[in-house]
């Protein structure tokens, strides 16, 4: 493929697409966005005038994009879950790569359509697990690779989810109704968890998966005594409450600004006031967390096996003071553990010497090196990912952390097998890949 930067649209311009698409702001030479799709008038005229589209190139949808003529050479997809295939397809089939936001798909039945799609058009589709790409987890996926540690026996994977993202995301906002969004939570936060559990034992076959979670936390009958519905309306203990919207959202004014505030995109820069009576209206986000209509998860845990033996297991839990990723690996010769936050992990060893118990080895990824957005969003993944979906496309070798749609198909079959099982109380046998 020509050297050229490569002509990118954005189809949904929310949060995620819009940060992958700054890529093109400090790398203009790899890539210009040059259109957008989006169902907001607000959005796409935004888009079009940070990125100087011509009007031609601006649609209400990703249908109306696919039929015009083509005049791009990837789509950036950061629409909502249930929009991932049925805006997707088309597009493939209209001969664009796609970058593409996880969770790519909310069943199987799904999943596999957009596999085959891609495969009949011969089109490259990236799954953004951008954790792929953080320094820390790629150091320690090399270190498997190299056969550091041995053979893996068991993989142990923990997310802690804060209070404040938890409130955002799945009590108060977009994900906190699968009717509505259409992924469960273990779908929507910690898919990149699966997958990443799928990675480090790429190429062998899960085959069972059970698991446990309910909400037991965000309740009407756990609320506090007194509490009204909305926080900055009818409750008298609003000053003391730690899930105050207006401690979460007008004293931590950046603090999830992107969702909380997207009702009043239609104001150039919004006032305190203006968001103070956002909040007091209709605004979601400022309803009591204990009285919304959330129906998702607030903790879950996931135990798999592997078709020779390894086992693995993911906790997520929601509501924690502090949000942290940790991964435990152990193998035949030794094993890996750290935290993501950390920039760090441990490597040791047995040493069965008098005097010893065992070897060890501290990697500390903020010391030497590249490390630039190394602390940025997702443990700097996101522009790594950018950066290799781009040489992907031009058919420069794949890098170890290259997210191909048919290698993030485990860790989705793992997490509805996963869901499955949490709903039934069985455990379920993982159907083989295609």
């Amino acid at each position: 493929m020509t050297d050229r930067p490569l002509d990118a649209v954005i189809v949904g311009a929310g949060h995620r697409a819009m940060t992958y698409a700054s890529y093109a702001k400090t790398h203009p030479e790899q890539l210009r966005i040059v259109g957008v799709a989006d169902l907001i008038k607000q959005r796409r005229q935004m888009v079009q005038r940070e990125y100087g589209l011509a009007t031609e190139h601006c649609f209400d949808t990703a249908e109306q994009l696919a039929q015009a003529p083509k005049f791009a050479d990837v789509i950036i997809n950061g629409t909502m879950d249930h929009q991932h295939v049925p805006t997707s397809l088309p597009l493939l089939q209209a001969g664009y790569h796609l970058l593409l936001e996880k969770p790519f798909a909310t069943d199987i039945t799904e999943m596999w359509q957009l596999v085959e799609t891609a495969r009949t058009h011969e089109r490259h589709v990236s799954i953004c697990h951008v954790l792929r790409y953080a320094p820390f987890y790629a150091a320690i996926r090399q270190q498997v690779a190299d056969g550091v540690i041995g053979d893996l026996i068991n993989i142990q994977a923990v997310e802690h989810i804060s209070y404040h993202h938890m409130a955002v995301g799945f009590v108060r906002g977009k994900w906190s109704r699968e009717q509505v969004c259409h992924s469960t939570m273990l779908m929507s936060k910690s898919c990149h968890d699966l997958d990443l559990i799928a990675w480090m034992h790429s190429g062998v076959a899960a085959t069972r998966v059970s698991s446990f979670g309910t909400n037991l936390q965000f309740r009407a009958e756990r609320a506090p005594v007194g509490a009204g519905s909305r926080c900055l309306v009818d409750c008298p203990i609003e000053a003391e409450c730690q899930y105050s919207a207006r401690k979460h959202y007008i004293d931590h004014p950046d603090r999830w600004s992107f969702y909380v505030w997207d009702s009043l995109e239609h104001i150039d820069k919004p006032t305190i006031d203006d968001k103070i009576a956002s909040l007091k209206g209709d605004n979601p986000y400022g309803r009591c967390v204990w009285k919304c209509d959330n129906d998702v998860v607030d903790h879950q845990s996931v135990a798999i096996e592997f078709a020779d033996g390894v086992s693995a297991t993911l906790n997520m839990i929601g509501g924690s003071s502090k949000p942290t990723r940790s991964l435990h690996l152990i193998g035949t010769q030794g094993e890996i553990q750290g935290v993501m936050e950390d920039s760090r992990f441990v490597i040791r060893h047995i040493d069965p010497r008098a005097g010893h118990e065992f070897s060890e080895q501290v990697i500390d990824l903020r010391q030497g090196g590249d490390m630039t957005g190394a602390f940025g969003s997702h443990g700097g993944g996101d522009m790594r990912l950018v950066e290799d979906f781009l040489k992907v496309v031009r058919g420069q070798s794949p890098s170890l952390s290259t997210t191909s749609l048919e290698d993030s198909v485990t860790g989705h079959l793992l997490g509805f097998c996963a869901d499955r099982s949490r709903r039934e109380g069985a455990v379920i046998d993982v159907p083989s890949s295609q």
